[in-house]
């Protein structure tokens, strides 16, 4: 069998394979990077509402901020990353992010606080969309998966690198309290970024290259017609297009339940193990810890499975997911012994992880001309799920306790269970 060159010679398609790896890297990194000043928040949570004298729900509140302000972000971010170049875009978001984490740790007033991570939201949502639309212009439809998932992963490692650096960070200098966990967790950020810059190129034209062609011939047509129609249209156009597709907007919907999936974890397994087992700031954390990297495994191995198991299609793995992780959700919530809540929480990071599949769905939908537009309407509609559950979730645990958090999050991927059949059987129309 000859090998698929994407219409490049051999000499072409070598140098093409190399910089798609090489793309694919320098963006896996600086995202690994990246959630130090993002994340970072969740893991001195208790810390600041002892400062502050603070509930846990306002605390969640003020959290909740970044959330919001990151959703609406994505929803522009992916179209004006497309209008006035990815790399700029990116670049900003970077280094804006890790400026306004040094601003946050010397505020002493919550409101504050949250209006610059807020704010910090908003900067942080101009990297994921315009990189994954990036990467969609380096790999084909069939590796389209694999690419999406090792980027992902990256995010999923990232939460790891998060955890162990505010551990690290709190032990160098406890006297500062929570405000470590926003110095020193940026230098890498910036670090990283001077690389990126270096290195990022954002399709092949920019190395010489013509865009590669798809095996699937009616696919390499249909992105041509549709990059022709939104040069014609306007800028608000894919946005039109999108939200007219119902199939997007159902997949809106299971984006925001896998918002609240990661999030409400994320968020709140740090505290709940301080908390409910009376355990300290590091004891905390390293239990913690297996979520994130329960949720980086996932990243990874659940698009590949996609692409090599389904053969491309998406759909099954979030059905085998969304049982799972309402059986395991039933069962932490009544779980009260650390050791086995910490494998519980490997188990249901695993499985609860499927925006690593999303994006492989972003791509597939929109493919080269629309899909960074796709993966910020996607991740929008992630992040609401993750505004919703940090602004109620904190709450719910005063007012129920912390089992009311988890059999909320498992009921919720029966509804995703019940999507995503709903959305195997639907066809776009416009795209």
């Amino acid at each position: 069998m000859l090998k698929n060159t994407y219409g490049y010679s051999e000499c072409d398609y070598k140098k093409f394979k190399s910089y798609a790896w090489k793309m694919l890297l320098s963006f896996g990194f600086t995202y690994l990077f990246f959630y130090n000043g993002r994340q970072n928040i969740n893991l001195v949570m208790d810390l600041m509402k002892e400062e502050f004298s603070s509930s846990l729900g306002t605390i969640g509140v003020v959290t909740s901020a970044l959330f919001w302000c990151y959703a609406f972000g994505q929803l522009v971010s992916g179209r004006l990353g497309a209008f006035v170049g990815y790399k700029k875009l990116m670049t900003f978001g970077v280094a804006s992010s890790a400026v306004l984490n040094v601003l946050i740790s010397f505020q002493h007033n919550l409101w504050i606080i949250a209006i610059l991570w807020g704010l910090n939201g908003f900067c942080q949502a101009m990297v994921w969309s315009n990189g994954v639309g990036v990467l969609n212009k380096w790999w084909p439809k069939e590796k389209r998966g694999f690419a999406s998932g090792l980027a992902t992963a990256f995010s999923g490692v990232a939460q790891v690198i998060t955890y162990l650096t505010i551990n690290l960070c709190l032990a160098l200098n406890p006297e500062w309290g929570w405000r470590a966990g926003f110095r020193y967790p940026v230098i890498p950020m910036v670090l990283i970024l001077i690389a990126f810059i270096a290195l990022f190129k954002e399709q092949p034209e920019d190395i010489g290259l013509a865009p590669f062609e798809e095996q699937d011939k009616a696919l390499q047509e249909r992105d041509a017609a549709m990059a022709a129609e939104i040069e014609k249209k306007g800028y608000f156009y894919p946005y039109k297009v999108l939200f007219s597709e119902p199939k997007v907007v159902v997949f809106c919907f299971i984006s925001a339940i896998a918002g609240i999936g990661r999030y409400g974890l994320l968020t709140w397994i740090p505290t709940y193990f301080m908390d409910q087992m009376n355990l300290s700031v590091k004891e905390g954390i390293f239990s913690s810890i297996l979520l994130p990297i329960g949720q980086a495994c996932a990243m990874f191995v659940f698009p590949f499975i996609t692409d090599k198991v389904f053969k491309g299609k998406r759909e099954p793995m979030l059905v085998l997911a969304s049982i799972i992780t309402f059986f395991g959700m039933i069962t932490f919530a009544f779980i009260s012994k650390q050791v086995p809540a910490t494998v519980m929480l490997f188990i249901v990071g695993v499985f609860s992880m499927v925006t690593g599949v999303i994006w492989a769905i972003a791509g597939d939908i929109g493919g080269r001309a629309l899909s960074s537009t796709v993966v910020g309407v996607l991740d929008w509609a992630v992040y609401m799920g993750a505004a919703i559950q940090a602004s109620i979730f904190g709450f719910v645990k005063e007012e129920f306790g912390w089992p009311a958090i988890f059999v909320t999050i498992g009921c919720l991927y029966i509804i995703m269970l019940v999507l995503t059949l709903l959305a195997r059987k639907m066809k776009t129309k416009n795209l």
